[in-house]
């Protein structure tokens, strides 16, 4: 039985990673997916225009991990990037995450990083206990920086306000006092040199791997697989039997703007405090195409629609130990990804988990 073919349900990251270690390590694997597409989110391909474009928004690779880039550059060349983000607060156009040159412009001062840093110990406001988002920004840059730039953005994109997000939220976003604008500063930052889409292929190209499109688990789960491998979201595998996990969506607008090289400075300029949507993107600042044209993409965060973001809050977690509890005691399935582990991961974190998770599967099956 235990030699018997693999099901993998779901082709990004964690599905892909999963497929691929499972079939070196000598199982026979069907991967389905219910789009019609490999990638999942990370999914990249040429618009109606010949641009290179994120469908679902964008996706820039960056890790500490050594094992973990070396595993993906054994399915790609990669092109050196590093992310800049500006936002639109005043009129102006500020780095993000804040940093020296975000304060003198913003208020008209000199301060060089000894300043910069006196300016923010002054700004702080004094946080005992860190219990949401909120105090952590707040203990971080003080309120006036707070309410220009996270407290709106935050809004939008979560539904909530700062204080009813766990401060891992805004953990991701660190505060500078030099003038280091790179929105990462992991010591590997890059793109796919040919796309995520190509990598993707590559990483499925093994003969003991079988991909079906257009499937949808329902259509599957019945059948008898040796181990089930389930990346899709952990209270839908269970119907919702302990109630459903919130998760934030997003709504894409594309548009195609010829005969310019550029349309900003910069490939995300977030909005803060303007417009419904939180951010344009600009993909040739990221893929570095050539085109007489350019294309981008605007988000508005919504509440219904495919699920994205898990949204980090007590509560939202209690439920999912539930279900992690109830997956612990299933027999014969993984759950692993962002959606699987109601985790906020970034790429590589997924890539990581997927990683550990096959990895035990195969020595426990090995025994």
């Amino acid at each position: 039985m235990s030699r018997g073919v693999i099901l993998v349900v779901g082709a990004g990251f964690a599905g892909a990673v999963s497929a691929r270690e499972l079939a070196e390590g000598g199982r026979k694997v069907v991967i389905i997916d219910r789009r019609d597409h490999i990638g999942g989110n990370a999914y990249d391909t040429p618009d109606k225009h010949g641009v290179l474009v994120h469908p679902y928004g964008p996706h820039i690779f960056h890790t500490n991990s050594q094992n973990i880039v070396t595993w993906l550059s054994r399915f790609t060349d990669w092109r050196s990037y590093e992310h800049r983000v500006l936002a639109h607060v005043d009129g102006q156009l500020l780095p993000i995450p804040i940093n020296q040159t975000t304060i003198n412009r913003l208020y008209g001062l000199n301060l060089d990083e000894v300043g910069v840093a006196k300016f923010l110990a002054e700004v702080r406001e004094h946080r005992e206990t860190i219990k949401n988002s909120e105090d952590l920004v707040l203990s971080s840059v003080g309120r006036d920086l707070c309410d220009r730039f996270f407290r709106g953005y935050t809004r939008k994109q979560w539904g909530l306000d700062l204080s009813e997000l766990s401060a891992a939220v805004a953990a991701r976003i660190p505060t500078r006092s030099g003038i280091d604008d790179r929105y990462f500063s992991d010591s590997f930052q890059a793109m796919p040199k040919a796309g995520y889409t190509q990598m993707f292929r590559r990483i499925l190209d093994h003969p003991a791997i079988e991909l079906k499109l257009n499937t949808d688990f329902a259509s599957a789960r019945d059948l008898k697989f040796a181990h089930v491998v389930y990346t899709g979201c952990i209270d839908a595998y269970f119907g919702y039997c302990y109630g459903e996990l919130p998760y934030r969506s997003l709504r894409f607008e594309h548009e195609h703007v010829p005969f310019v090289k550029h349309l900003q400075p910069v490939a995300t300029v977030n909005f803060p405090n303007d417009y419904a949507y939180t951010r344009i993107t600009e993909f040739k600042h990221m893929t570095g195409q050539v085109h007489s044209g350019t294309s981008v993409v605007r988000e508005f965060p919504q509440a219904s629609g495919d699920p994205y973001y898990p949204i980090p809050r007590p509560a939202n977690e209690a439920l999912y130990q539930q279900y992690k509890s109830l997956a612990e005691q299933t027999a014969g399935v993984t759950f692993v990804g962002r959606l699987a582990q109601y985790r906020y991961y970034n790429m590589d974190q997924v890539i990581g988990a997927a990683l550990a998770a096959t990895k035990k599967y195969l020595v426990a099956d090995h025994a």
